[in-house]
């Protein structure tokens, strides 16, 4: 039987974030994972003075996480800390990797809670305002420009069909000279979306920056807050996939930007919803004639008998 998986916490945050923190803020998630009450006895100053650092730090560190403030962080560690035992078995079985000898169910088990509390964490970590505010874009573009390479490709071709569906006019662009001539021709009525796990991918980063410069409203789709892709976007969307677990192979990653992707899709669908079904129910039109349509389950009646068969038969 699969475990019932946990709501994501302040706590999950940290460890999702902590390796793509600056040192200052790194050293206060240190502080935190190893002493998750501290909080509840130290004052913000007393905090920054334990980890090595400065007030405003902390509370940069709490706006990181999505908390306005250490007060409503001091909730939040005071929530997790309720949570007990609980919480420590649930960080025990997620922040393991796969060893050689693990069973299968239990290799099941724990690859399911581990793509579930990724889906969790980003869910929690999103800003729905900003997640609004890029869809409303998208909806009124003339243009929508996706940026990705790699895993997050696939990603950048999967928000390409989905928003193409429904009316939007969309391009991605994996190689890197195709989407810098592209960048550069948009303008302030387009949008243009960089995705990567790491926001330190090279060709993303350039691709956007010369969209921005060309004048679009630029969005950075990223694990890593931090990072020079999500520093120099307008708006920022956090996939959170949990760090250390089967890296670089495991799809935790891209199942996270799959969510913002599936997020946005719906919220554009959602802003124009008369079109959007006009136009999805076209599409599935011209494609109905190339399915197959249902047979009928077979018949297990047994054959007519002739009258010389039943006639042999014993009575």
């Amino acid at each position: 039987m699969t475990t019932a998986a946990k709501p994501f916490s302040m706590l999950d945050r940290i460890k999702t974030l902590q390796s793509q923190m600056p040192a200052t803020m790194a050293k206060i998630a240190a502080v935190l994972l190893d002493d998750p009450r501290a909080p509840l006895n130290l004052s913000i100053t007393d905090l920054a003075e334990r980890a090595g650092t400065s007030a405003a730090s902390v509370t940069r560190f709490c706006r990181m996480l999505g908390y306005s403030g250490y007060a409503p962080l001091r909730v939040a560690i005071a929530e997790d800390v309720g949570r007990g035992s609980a919480q420590d078995a649930w960080i025990a079985d997620i922040g393991r990797s796969f060893g050689p000898h693990d069973p299968p169910d239990e290799i099941r088990r724990s690859l399911l809670n581990t793509h579930v509390m990724s889906l969790q964490t980003t869910a929690g970590l999103l800003d729905m305002a900003a997640a609004i505010r890029v869809a409303d874009r998208i909806a009124k573009s003339r243009q929508v420009d996706v940026y990705g390479v790699g895993g997050s490709g696939l990603t950048a071709l999967e928000t390409e069909a989905r928003l193409y569906r429904i009316g939007i006019n969309v391009h991605t662009w994996a190689e890197v000279h195709n989407g810098l001539t592209s960048a550069a021709i948009l303008d302030d009525k387009c949008v243009a979306i960089g995705i990567s796990n790491t926001g330190r991918t090279e060709e993303t980063i350039q691709m956007l920056a010369v969209a921005k410069a060309a004048g679009a409203h630029t969005v950075a789709i990223t694990g890593n807050p931090e990072s020079p892709l999500a520093r120099d976007a307008d708006e920022m969307l956090i996939a959170a996939a949990p760090e250390g677990y089967l890296k670089p192979a495991d799809l935790s990653a891209r199942h996270c930007q799959l969510f913002i992707v599936d997020l946005l899709y719906l919220l554009v669908a959602q802003s124009n919803f008369d079109r959007t079904t006009r136009l999805l129910a076209a599409s599935g039109a011209a494609v109905a004639p190339r399915r197959r349509a249902l047979r009928s389950a077979p018949s297990f009646r047994p054959a007519a008998r002739s009258a010389a068969q039943m006639s042999k038969e014993p009575s």
